[in-house]
Protein backbone atom coordinates (compact mmCIF):
# COMPACT_ATOMS: atom_id res chain seq x y z
CA UNK A 1 0.00 0.00 0.00
CA UNK A 2 1.12 3.74 -0.87
CA UNK A 3 0.98 6.79 1.59
CA UNK A 4 -2.21 7.47 0.18
CA UNK A 5 -3.79 3.76 0.68
CA UNK A 6 -3.78 3.13 -2.66
CA UNK A 7 -2.36 -0.23 -4.00
CA UNK A 8 -0.05 0.63 -6.86
CA UNK A 9 -0.05 -3.21 -8.38
CA UNK A 10 0.45 -2.18 -12.30
CA UNK A 11 4.27 -2.03 -13.33
CA UNK A 12 5.54 -0.69 -16.31
CA UNK A 13 8.69 -2.78 -17.82
CA UNK A 14 10.97 -1.86 -20.10
CA UNK A 15 13.78 -4.17 -22.02
CA UNK A 16 16.67 -2.89 -23.40
CA UNK A 17 18.45 -4.15 -26.96
CA UNK A 18 20.58 -6.70 -24.34
CA UNK A 19 17.88 -8.09 -22.42
CA UNK A 20 18.47 -6.48 -19.63
CA UNK A 21 14.96 -5.55 -18.13
CA UNK A 22 14.29 -2.29 -15.66
CA UNK A 23 10.97 -1.13 -14.04
CA UNK A 24 10.20 2.24 -15.24
CA UNK A 25 6.89 3.13 -12.81
CA UNK A 26 4.30 1.49 -10.71
CA UNK A 27 0.89 2.87 -11.06
CA UNK A 28 -2.72 1.98 -9.64
CA UNK A 29 -4.14 1.05 -12.72
CA UNK A 30 -3.89 -0.54 -15.90
CA UNK A 31 -4.89 2.20 -17.94
CA UNK A 32 -2.18 4.51 -16.46
CA UNK A 33 -0.03 2.10 -17.00
CA UNK A 34 -0.29 2.12 -20.37
CA UNK A 35 -0.49 5.73 -21.07
CA UNK A 36 3.04 5.36 -20.14
CA UNK A 37 3.62 2.69 -22.27
CA UNK A 38 1.76 4.66 -25.17
CA UNK A 39 3.60 8.10 -24.09
CA UNK A 40 7.32 5.99 -24.69
CA UNK A 41 6.54 4.37 -27.60
CA UNK A 42 5.08 7.89 -29.12
CA UNK A 43 8.76 9.29 -28.39
CA UNK A 44 10.61 6.61 -30.52
CA UNK A 45 12.16 4.85 -28.00
CA UNK A 46 13.83 1.26 -29.35
CA UNK A 47 13.42 -0.64 -26.37
CA UNK A 48 10.57 -2.90 -25.88
CA UNK A 49 7.63 -1.70 -23.35
CA UNK A 50 5.13 -3.61 -21.62
CA UNK A 51 2.26 -3.91 -18.87
CA UNK A 52 2.69 -6.53 -15.75
CA UNK A 53 0.35 -6.82 -12.86
CA UNK A 54 2.37 -7.18 -10.04
CA UNK A 55 2.82 -11.15 -9.11
CA UNK A 56 1.62 -12.63 -12.58
CA UNK A 57 3.22 -12.66 -15.87
CA UNK A 58 3.46 -9.94 -18.72
CA UNK A 59 0.44 -8.19 -19.60
CA UNK A 60 0.86 -6.07 -22.96
CA UNK A 61 4.01 -5.99 -24.87
CA UNK A 62 4.64 -3.41 -27.63
CA UNK A 63 7.90 -2.86 -29.75
CA UNK A 64 8.75 -0.21 -31.15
Amino acid sequence: MSDSGALLAWLVIRQDDNGNRYRVGRYATRAEAQKVVDSLDDRGHKQLYWVERIGQGSQTATTN
